[in-house]
């Protein structure tokens, strides 16, 4: 089990920067994939980055502007995000699995533990 906390959000002018972090529980952590997710009312929940061990993937849409990370001594994932743009406001979610292959990183049923989320609004 290992629970997650986001945290981060807020609102932010178009081309700024915020950093999302995701705490989590356990003494196992470092052997848990980290995904980030988004989500807009009335839509389905869309993947946005994550992190394995040795690997990293990126959605299309958020490539060469957002980098995720993982720092496993803290047991915290971050999601580094630049040059925000008015369609990334989203509330975003961290989820966590001991499951994730290259295959499947970027599918939220992959993943069975999720945040609560966090709200992230960029004004243009």
């Amino acid at each position: 089990q290992v629970q997650l906390v986001e945290s981060g959000g807020g609102l932010v002018q178009a081309g700024g920067s915020l950093r999302l972090s995701c705490a989590a529980s356990g003494r196992t952590f470092s052997s848990y994939s980290i995904g980030w997710f988004r989500q807009t009312p009335g839509k389905e929940r869309e993947f946005v980055a994550a992190i394995t061990w040795t690997n990293t993937k990126y959605a299309d849409s958020v490539k060469g502007r957002f980098t995720i990370s993982r720092d496993n001594a803290k047991n915290t994932a971050y999601l580094q995000m630049n040059s925000l743009k008015p369609e990334d406001t989203a509330e975003y979610y961290c989820a966590a699995s001991s499951l994730i292959t290259h295959q499947n990183m970027g599918v939220p049923g992959a993943y069975n533990f999720w945040g609560q989320g966090t709200q992230v609004t960029v004004s243009s």
